[in-house]
This record gives C-alpha cells, structure tokens and sequence, in this order.
C-alpha cells in the first residue's frame, strides 16, 4: 500500500489506534485553551505552545517506539512517524492563523496551501529524518503570509525538528520544476497538508499537463545518471560490508527512483499498478514490498540505536540490529552473518528490481541508446533477421525468441550470457524475466552437460571481461544454480574489518582484476605481475583457481583446505584435464602461502625462502601464485594493497626465483655482498677518500650491505661520517618516499638497553604506524635504524613540516628520558573505538623453533590497538630475548605479529618452562588496560643483528 494515499486518507485501517500516537481533536482544544489561558498577546503563550507541542511530540513517539519494538513493521513505523508529524504542522498551521495573525475575510493573495515533499511527502518518515515543508502561494508573497511561516518555522524549529522549507507559487514551482529536476522530484511526490487544497490542485493539474506530459525520457535519463553517480560516490558496489540504507546500493534510494520514475511516466500513486500496466510482475511487485520493509525495519532501528539521523550500518550496530530483526545464532552461523546475508540478498533484489524495471522504461520510452558507431554496423550486417546465435537481437539487447525458450532449452541461460560477452550486448529485461522465471530448469542434468561447462568455462577465460558477464549470472542467480558451491558464498559476509565486500563480490573483483593484470591495463601499478602472467601456461587453471580460492569460506574449518576438495570434483566437470585439476586445487589449497610469507617472516632468513620454494617447487607455479595472490588482496577493498605489500611479494618473488637458479648459497650471497661495495665505493669515490671509505665498509655486517640500494648506503656513509665528526649523541633524519607512500626516519645512535622499545613507543606516540624497519647494530656499538612510517589517520607519508619536527622532538624525548611512551599513547584516542569493540579476538600465542635454523618464532594474534608493538616488545625484552626481526601486520581489527628471538646467550628457546613464560606474558600483554581494543600502528620490523635485551625502564 502506498504511505501517502494511506495517510491522505488517515483512515483508522492505516493506522491502528490513532488516538494513541496523537489526538488532533484535543491537541486543538489544548491550543485554544492556551490563548485563552494567556491571551494573544501574552508573554506567556509562546512558551507554553511549545511545550504543549514538544510533549505531544515526546508522547507520540514515545508510543510509536513502543508499537515498532513491539513488532511493528518498519512501513507501519514511518507511516507512523509521518502521521505524528502532520498532527503537529497542521495544528501548527490552524493556531498561528486563527490566533496569532487572524483574519476574517482573507484576501485571495493571502490564501496559501502547506505541502509535504521530500519523503514526508511519499509518507515515510524515519523516527529522525527531515520533514521538507512547501508553503504554496497563488502569486507573489504577502506580508501575512510572510508572518504566518516564519512563526510557524521558528516554532518548529524550537521543537527540535529539522525543517526543510520553500515558499513559492503555483507559477514559481512549474517554472522551476522545467529546468531543475530535484524540485520536479519534490512535486512529483508531494501531499497535501493543510489549507484549503485548491492551490494544491492547480499545482499537480498544471504539473502534469506543463511539466510531465513532454518530459518522460528526459526524467528517466536525469534520475538514472543521478542514481549511477550516487553508486559511484557509495562505492558503486551493494556488497560493502558497512552499507549505507538509505544513498548505498540496493538502498532505499534505489527503490525511490524506481517509484519516482514510475509515478512520472505513469502517474501511479502504489508500485501494485504497475502490475497492471504490464511493467511488473506480481512477484516483482511483491519482492519490491518485501525489500522496502526489510530496508526500512532496518533503517528504523539503526535510527532508534543511535539516536540520530544515521544511514550507515556499521559494525557496531550490525549485531544489535539483527538481534532485534530475531536473526539468532544456529547451526555454527553467527546471528550477525545471517542478518547481513539476508540484507546482501535484499539489496540483490533491489539491483534485479531497479535493473529490470528501469531497462524496461528505458525501451518504452524508447530513450536514444549511446551505442558504438562500429557496433551498429556489426550488427546492421545482422538486421535481416536479427538473430544472433539463438537470440533475438532487439535494440542493443538480446532476447528470447518466446518465453519458454529457458525452459524448453535450460542451456541457453548459460549460452545467453556467453553471446552477449562475444559480441558485447546488453540483455534484455525480457530475458532476464524468462530467466527468473526458469531458474528451477537449472540442476544435475544441466551441470553435468559438456556443452554447457564448455560454455561457462569460455566465460571464464575469455579475453573479454570475464567479471561483467560472471556478474550478470551472478545477479541473475545462474552463477549460484550452476555452480552450488559457489551459491554458498553469494551474499556471504565475513564479520571483521579487514573484508570490505561479501564472498562473491570480493571474488568477481578479483577476476576483474586478474584480466586487468593480464590486459596490461595495470602494467604501472603491478609492472611485475603483468610481466608473470605472459609467461604462463596454465591459463585456464589460474581464472578458475580465481574464482575457487574462498569458495568454502564460512563452512566452519580451513576454507584453503575445504576449497581445494571444491575443486578436485569441480574442475572435471567443468572440463580441465587432470594436470589443469591438480594445479587449481594446489592454488587454492596455498592461496595465502605467498603473503604468509612474505608479510608475516623474515625474508632475509635463507630458511624462510628455501621452505617457501620447497612448497611451491617450480618457476610456473610461483608466477602463478603470484598473480592470483595480488589478485586477492586487491580485491579484498580499498586501501588493502599498498606499496609496502607490493615490495615484500616482489622481494620474496625475486629471493625464490634467485634459488630456483642456485644464486642463493654462500657464495652467492658473498659474491652480492662485495658487488653491492665496491658499488658504493663508486658512489663515494668523488666524497671519501679511499682510507675513509674502507673505514666506513667495516662498520657494517653482512646483512647490512644486502638491505637497502647504493644510494640508500651512500646517504647513510655521509649522515654517518657527519654524526661522528660533530660527535653527535643522537642523529635523526627524514626522507619522504612517495614511491612507497611513507617516510623513511633514518636513526644513528648509540646501542643501549631498550632501544627498540623506547623508538616504537616514541612513533606510536605521534600517531606513526610503522610500515618496514631495518634495524641494524654496527661494528663500532653504534645502532643505524631506519623505519618506514605512515600517519596513522590518512595511510600516507608523514609530509607536513609540523608533523615531521614533532616525530623528531618526540624521539628525542623519549631517547633522553624526558617523555615516557606509555604515558603519551594513554592519551591517544583510536579512531573507531567503538566499531573495533564489537570484534572478538581471542589472543594467540603460537612459538615455532623449525621455522628457522638460528631462531626462536614467536606469532603473536590479537586486538589491534596504539601502541602494540612497543607493548609487546617490552614483553619480550624483559624475558632477556633478543630480537633479530619482526614482522608486524593488521587486518583490520586484527593484528598478527611475528618476532624472530634468542636467548641471552645467543640461541634458540628450548625450555619448556621458559616457553611457556614467554607464552603467558605476550598473553598479558595483548588485553589493553581499559578493556578497549584500540588500533596500534601496522609495522614490519626487521632486526639484522642481535643486540641486548630490549627493556624501556622509562616506561
């Protein structure tokens, strides 16, 4: 049912039990009697109006909050909240001319109607939304009239409502609504409020017949590019994991503009009429009501929980909110993960909704379709009969030739697709109709057809585009028929911050980004990978690897292991040979294997490297590998691939492929070693002299010269020989690489107790996150540490002079004992505190002594908060371990450190006992002191040499 017909009616079957929410008849009486009470002129009136209005407000909607908690619907609530607001303007309205600007006979220039647009105006008002108000005048504006709304805004403003307000005429709103489609949208959707309707009538008559008549097309174009450019400002994706109700898209929004368009060309006051008019079928229908309650059941209660107008559902509010829809906890699914799977499959059917029915416009109006001068004369070589491959070719679209065509031949759901992908079409709404409607013609048989995988793997791997036509038969629900594994993980969410898009959605990413690798169209960004997959020969492998790779997330164990099993039954029917099966099902078994490495160990480690290449064994499948792992990571949202990430992958790249070819013995390493000095000497022959320059070569160790470029070990030898020369205690230096979107922070000086906690504290205390740290010990006891950091608000360089003088000062502090780190990060707020809080994580402590031949590994999971590092660093020095390297990592809420160790006396950890001190004091250190759980900086720390215990006794 319409909201606004309902309340234009106000009849008792709309709204149960009026009388409860506000009684208009006593609200008045009430007025009167305050004049009569205070009298017209009386101080004392307007004080008392409003508070006679604001308890009218309080108690209404204290009685709507109670129905809605009770069980009401989210249609009923805004009904109700509408109902509520027209009681109090119309009483309003009625008080200010009977009373406080009176007049017995009225001129025709001082009779004016209230309108409501806006959503007021459809009736659906959300317990804290804006009511838009238009005043509406038979010409221009008069001196009462001018006094009659400015009372009336200032009184409703003083209740606390957000009034939106135009005062215009009949002739003003038709002239404006021709050359401004907001305010044609407003009209278009506005209800008579209070007055005498005859100024009301005049507007909509002469609205339609001035504006509407000759404007369809032109509507429907402006609403269409209004809605692809609020997609695009949303994320033009349905399935962010923080959606957005109302503007995101599947929102409330869409089915807005469905309406808005609808009411335009066919001047339907119900969605239920365009069942008769052929636009939709009573299904569509049916699931549009659907959709638009759930949406604003939604909608109502994330306004109720935060007590304000609010439309995104973020993390913190997910959980709640679905408890209160009745979404519980069963069957190893958390509450939260089922309430957000059912509304990823509400906003889906807002997609096939506003798709379908907006495309079916587009053709009745017959819009002019922008359409590729070469492709029209494609297809005018195909116009005699307009069949392509089976299809009917109407416009640009495909269609059915009838519409059991899908029924009679169920491949054909598979074929449609795969013709619109060879030759570039659209489909037609008609098509996709007969689809949904046949969708039950897709099982065993159709799945075990040869033809019909040979076409979908074609899809697959085609050079087109595979993620559009994926896409398409995603949102047509062929993909989840066909594939039933792949069906599990449509609409599933993961709950954590790190995962901004469902399964399917992350996984059609990931494809579109693997064809991009493969097109060259992101041969700047990821140069590396667009030169592996040339060298490929398992092509087809990697595209179905892709589309498998976290096909059994949420089943309950290790998707990596449970996926693979997906794809040893699944790849011959989908007809890859046996050699193709077992490389996909490797893939998806190691998908993660390559950024463990890479992001969690130290890949100057030769054990690390040699057990990474003991798994992956051949150059083919680290190419492979490769792709499909900066695939994923890409596709996981915005922001999750940095340049950090994309040099750890090609350094570990790089590493495995040298000892593929021997180059990593020790010889080898030798032979690295004195080319990367006598580089150097090269570089700082014009500045040193030749003694100095041996000098210099004898302050570092091995690992030293292997670490950084020679113009890096240059600037280091000139800020070294400068520091020694001035006999500077402490020398600190800033370079901003834009390349790497960080800034290096270049640290000399002397080695002592508790270094590398006092320097994490000191960059966490500034709001630092730490990308890379090498760490070195020299020769001569001195330390030479240069950490990459980021701002810990915007993710990119510390840039700013101010920024970067306070990083100085404060390291400075802290190394001199002025300042002590735990102190300062007490006093800095995480941004999204609260949304962090909602996530559980258990805190882990994993101790591995064959991961590495000299060390001790530490893996340390927990709760992401300022200051970890510096925390957990602490921890471990106390324990009299030395660290040679870390690596420091966050997923989101998450934060999954990996610290190389030994004991005092240089070796691994072996004892049992001590083991398992070690394990309950980094268990200690995870639980934050407040009971928060507040982001700490994202680092990578690589030590190169074992220097003392680490212990900042300051803090």
């Amino acid at each position: 049912m319409s909201s606004a017909l309902a309340l234009s009616d106000a009849s008792p079957s709309a709204i149960p039990n009026k009388r409860a929410i506000l009684s208009r008849r006593k609200l008045a009486g009430d007025l009167d009697a305050l004049v009569a009470e205070h009298g017209v002129d009386g101080k004392g009136l307007r004080p008392a109006l409003i508070a006679r209005l604001r308890q009218a407000l309080a108690d209404g909607r204290a009685e709507v909050r109670s129905r809605f908690d009770a069980g009401a619907s989210g249609e009923e609530c805004v009904l109700q909240n509408c109902y509520l607001a027209d009681g109090v303007v119309k009483a309003l309205a009625e008080f200010t001319v009977a009373h406080i600007f009176p007049a017995a006979n009225p001129t025709a220039g001082e009779v004016f109607d209230i309108v409501a647009t806006g959503g007021y105006g459809r009736g659906e008002l959300a317990p804290f939304s804006d009511i838009d108000l238009l005043f509406l005048l038979p010409y221009k504006q008069t001196a009462r009239v001018e006094q009659v709304v400015e009372y009336m805004l200032y009184v409703l403003w003083d209740l606390g409502l957000k009034v939106g307000h135009a005062v215009r005429s009949v002739d003003e709103c038709i002239r404006q609504a021709r050359g401004d489609v907001t305010i044609r949208t407003a009209i278009l959707e506005s209800r008579f409020l209070w007055g005498n309707r005859k100024l009301f009538t005049e507007l909509t008559t002469r609205f339609d017949r001035e504006v509407v008549a000759a404007s369809g097309p032109e509507f429907v174009e402006a609403k269409l590019a209004e809605r692809d450019a609020r997609h695009q400002k949303m994320g033009d994706s349905r399935y962010v994991l923080e959606p957005n109700l109302k503007d995101g898209k599947g929102g409330l929004r869409d089915l807005q503009t469905l309406f808005w368009i609808a009411k335009y060309l066919y001047r339907v006051g119900e969605v239920e009429e365009l069942v008769g008019k052929g636009v939709l079928l009573p299904e569509e229908a049916q699931r549009f009501a659907k959709a638009q309650n759930f949406l604003w059941t939604a909608r109502c209660h994330l306004h109720y929980l935060a007590n304000r107008l609010e439309d995104r559902m973020t993390f913190d509010v997910q959980r709640e909110i679905g408890a209160r829809m009745g979404y519980t906890d069963h069957a190893g699914t958390k509450g939260v993960e089922r309430f957000m799977k059912h509304y990823f499959l509400v906003a889906k059917d807002v997609g096939d909704l506003t798709r379908i029915f907006c495309a079916a416009l587009e053709a009745e109006a017959k819009r002019p379709a922008k359409f590729n001068i070469m492709k029209l004369a494609a297809l005018a070589r195909r116009s005699k009969d307009k069949d392509v491959d089976g299809f009917v070719l109407d416009g640009e679209r495909l269609n059915v030739h009838h519409d059991r065509q899908f029924k009679d031949q169920p491949i054909d759901m598979i074929r449609l697709f795969r013709v619109a992908q060879q030759h570039d079409l659209d489909i037609h709404p008609n098509a996709l109709r007969a689809i949904t409607r046949s969708l039950s013609c897709i099982g065993p048989r159709l799945r075990n057809d040869p033809e019909a995988n040979r076409l979908f793997l074609d899809i697959l791997t085609s050079r087109r585009d595979p993620e559009i036509s994926l896409r398409r038969m995603n949102e047509a629900g062929v993909l989840a028929r066909f594939i039933p594994d792949f069906g599990r993980v449509v609409a599933q969410m993961q709950y954590d911050m790190y995962h901004v898009y469902t399964v399917d959605e992350h996984t059609l990413f990931a494809l579109g980004i693997l064809h991009k690798v493969e097109s060259g169209a992101l041969k700047d960004e990821l140069p590396l990978s667009c030169e592996a997959v040339h060298k490929l020969v398992s092509r087809r492998a990697l595209y179905v690897a892709v589309l498998l790779h976290d096909i059994a997330k949420g089943r309950g164990g290790d998707h990596s292991v449970l996926g693979a099993r997906v794809a040893e039954k699944l790849c011959p029917r989908l007809g890859l040979t046996a050699e193709e099966t077992e490389t996909v099902a490797w893939l998806v078994r190691w998908h993660l294997a390559m950024s463990h490495t890479a992001f969690k160990r130290d890949l100057e480690d030769d054990k690390t490297v040699r057990d990474f290449i003991s798994l992956v064994q051949s150059p083919e499948r680290l190419r492979l590998l490769l792709v499909l792992t900066v695939a994923d990571i890409r596709a996981v949202g915005p922001g999750r691939w940095n340049n950090w990430k994309a040099t750890l992958l090609r350094e570990l790249y790089h590493r495995s492929e040298e000892l593929m070819s021997g180059g990593l013995s020790a010889e080898g390493r030798e032979r690295r070693i004195q080319a990367a000095q006598a580089t150097l000497r090269e570089a700082l022959a014009g500045e040193f002299s030749p003694e100095d320059c041996e000098t210099h070569l004898t302050l570092g160790y091995p690992a030293y010269w292997l670490a950084f470029d020679t113009d890096t070990l240059a600037r280091h030898a000139r800020l070294v020989r400068e520091a020694e020369g001035e006999k500077r205690a402490l020398t600190i230096d800033t370079r901003v690489d834009p390349g790497r979107a960080v800034t290096e922070v270049t640290i000399y000086t002397a080695d002592h107790h508790g270094l590398f906690s006092r320097l994490a504290g000191a960059l966490a205390s500034v709001g630092a996150d730490i990308a890379d740290a090498k760490i070195f010990t020299m020769t001569n006891g001195m330390a030479l540490d240069v950490f990459s950091v980021q701002d810990a608000v915007t993710g990119g360089a510390f840039e700013s002079r101010e920024k970067l003088a306070k990083l100085s000062v404060m390291i400075e502090k802290v190394l001199g004992g002025q300042l002590k780190p735990l102190q300062e990060l007490a006093q800095r707020k995480a941004p999204h505190a609260s949304r962090t809080r909602v996530f559980q994580v258990p805190p882990r402590v994993l101790i591995d002594n064959n991961a590495s031949t000299t060390h001790t590994v530490i893996e340390v999971n927990g709760r992401d908060r300022p200051g970890l590092l510096y925390d957990l660093t602490r921890a471990l020095s106390s324990l009299t371990l030395q660290i040679s390297s870390a690596k420091i990592s966050t997923y989101g809420e998450k934060a999954i450190d990996v610290f190389y160790v030994k004991d005092l006396f240089g070796l691994k950890v072996t004892h049992d006992a001590k083991l398992a001190q070690i394990r309950e004091r980094l268990l200690q250190s995870l639980v934050d002191a407040s009971g928060d759980a507040l982001p700490p900086p994202s680092s990578s720390v690589r030590r190169r040499r074992p220097r003392a215990a680490d212990e900042d006794a300051a803090g």
